[in-house]
């Protein structure tokens, strides 16, 4: 490759360090930037009622005329799931594979996105020239067809980004990993190694697909009921394992879910899914045959396996229950940071008399390599510079810790934190400064609206709720009119603190009528007195902190 010199090389994350998912990369060279994967995270405990998290993408909107491409690695939500608002904020072309740009497509349908003349399909086998730099792809193996790792080359080497991926010997389809453009890549020369760190503290070497396949089938064959059965609705090979599961076992198949039907409909059609038709009925045909015969597919409403399946637990979902005498079939494992919510709804699942396949049987694989692989990865890519990324950071330290056991030098390793930027030189590399990144927060139909201070006020409203204040005035004449009128909700039960209440308007009265006395008639003032004198005499009797709304009206 005849590549103009780079005299300035960056990596920055803007998200996928330090967390599960948010997955973004941006590479540097010269003036020309570069962006692998735009994804999201499903939102922590404390983010309360935020639906999706995505990258903060200001430093690439600051510098918008730099921006040349973005590439996608694979289809997961935790690396498209941001792609939108990118494509919102930005016109820079987006190459995918096949499968990951269908899946793109469909996620800019859900925010009204029509325009789809910026998607590029790319394979394993395409190259992309730029004026500072050529990209080329690898194919990688993984829970999901058609995922790619990227090599954007530079004078001084290649920068490497693995995307997500497992070495599997039997896997599923012909998701086949490409060992030997890896090797040569590092013949040739990799700079600098950004490398999947989710399973870097499990040693040895992930399970093979070609288990769960044997696992799933037997799992059916053993029921003596309907089998439900709840997976990630991106994780493609699993579904194909319960499709073949279901025709081995003589079931029909219903699937629930507007997304995961749409889901299948889209694989079958390119080709990735093979199910005959006769195999899948609605529910309410599966509904008229015998138990023993019934299969159904589920999963969550942003493609996580438990959504459907907590409520179909606590019979509250609208178009299936769990009974006594099912077996259902978590063929995922959990997010971390997801476990109790995994835990309280197998509880849920025995309560409602069903039999739970989780954990004992190995009806899940991970489609991400355990250490063994990691180091594989890193032996063949033989990198000068090491980069631990899509992981928390104990995962990072860890992959860490591998790298230096294949002979990458402590100081080559780089542990960074989002917003980091990392100039790396032929001889050198240092973190020289940050830059914007964060959380873009979305809920429901807005993007990005919802900040620190809705947060805050949710959090404190949720933990010792609400007490408004409603109060009439005549200015002319100086005397409260009506009330102190005090309404709480989530603070106290009022029928029980019918003195506490009463208390706090003789209070609120008082405090009033003395400002009306000093001319003191600014409402903001006002409402600043009545709130620091409540909360004083609340936190006194209740011990307790409620958000304090006075309301002054003028008659």
């Amino acid at each position: 490759m005849n590549l103009k010199i780079a005299e300035n090389i960056k990596v920055i994350a803007l998200g996928g360090v330090g967390e599960i998912g948010k997955n973004m990369y941006v590479v540097e060279v010269d003036s020309d930037i570069f962006i692998v994967d735009a994804g999201l995270m499903h939102p922590e405990g404390e983010m309360l009622g935020i639906d999706v998290v995505i990258p903060d993408i200001s430093y690439l909107i600051e510098n918008r005329s730099r921006v040349k491409a973005m590439f996608l690695t694979h289809g997961h939500e935790e690396n498209i799931g941001g792609v939108f608002y990118v494509m919102q904020k930005l016109s820079i072309p987006v190459y995918g594979t096949k499968l990951t740009l269908a899946l793109v497509v469909e996620k800019l349908k859900e925010y009204g996105m029509k325009n789809q003349s910026l998607l590029r399909e790319i394979d394993s086998e395409s190259k992309i020239e730029f004026d500072s730099a050529a990209v080329t792809f690898f194919r990688t193996n993984h829970s999901i067809p058609d995922s790619v790792g990227v090599a954007i080359h530079t004078s001084l080497g290649a920068i490497v980004h693995t995307g997500d991926f497992k070495f599997d010997q039997t896997p599923a389809s012909n998701h086949v990993t490409d060992i030997s453009k890896m090797a040569t890549l590092g013949d040739e020369g990799v700079l600098c190694l950004m490398s999947d760190s989710t399973n870097a503290e499990k040693p040895g070497y992930s399970a093979s697909e070609s288990v769960v396949g044997t696992e799933i089938s037997d799992a059916m064959y053993n029921a003596d009921g309907r089998v439900i059965v709840a997976v990630f609705a991106s994780n493609y090979s699993r579904i194909q394992h319960v499709i073949n599961a279901a025709i081995e076992n003589g079931r029909k198949l219903a699937i629930v879910g507007k997304n995961m039907l749409n889901v299948i409909q889209m694989a079958v059609k390119l080709g990735y899914i093979h199910v005959q038709e006769e195999l899948i009925v609605s529910l309410q045909e599966l509904s008229k045959l015998p138990s023993r015969e019934a299969a159904i597919l589920t999963t969550g409403t942003h493609g996580e396996p438990l959504g459907a399946l907590n409520r179909m637990a606590r019979h509250s979902h609208k178009q299936l229950n769990v009974t006594d005498g099912d077996t259902v079939m978590i063929a995922a494992t959990p997010q971390p940071g997801h476990e109790l919510e995994f835990s309280k709804t197998i509880d849920l699942l025995y309560r409602a008399g069903a039999n739970v396949v989780f954990g004992q049987k190995q009806v899940h694989v991970s489609g991400h390599g355990n250490q063994e692989e990691l180091k594989l990865m890193l032996n063949l890519m033989k990198p000068k510079y090491f980069m631990p990324v899509n992981g928390e950071y104990k995962m990072q330290v860890a992959h860490g810790k591998l790298a230096q056991q294949v002979g990458i030098s402590k100081e080559n390793i780089l542990l960074i934190e989002k917003g980091d930027v990392v100039q790396i030189k032929e001889n050198d590399v240092r973190a020289t400064s940050k830059v914007t990144s964060g959380n873009i927060l979305i809920d429901g139909l807005g993007v990005g609206d919802v900040g620190n201070i809705v947060l805050r006020d949710r959090r404190l409203l949720s933990q010792d709720g609400i007490l408004i204040v409603v109060v009439t005035l005549d200015k002319a004449n100086k005397q409260v009119v009506s009330g102190p009128e005090i309404i709480s909700r989530g603070f106290v039960y009022v029928r029980e603190s019918e003195e506490l209440l009463e208390k706090s308007a003789e209070l609120v009265k008082s405090i009033a009528d003395k400002c009306m006395k000093d001319h003191l008639i600014e409402w903001s003032s006002l409402k600043l007195n009545i709130r620091e004198a409540l909360n004083q005499y609340l936190y006194e009797k209740t011990k307790r902190r409620p958000m304090i709304l006075p309301i002054i009206m003028e008659v």
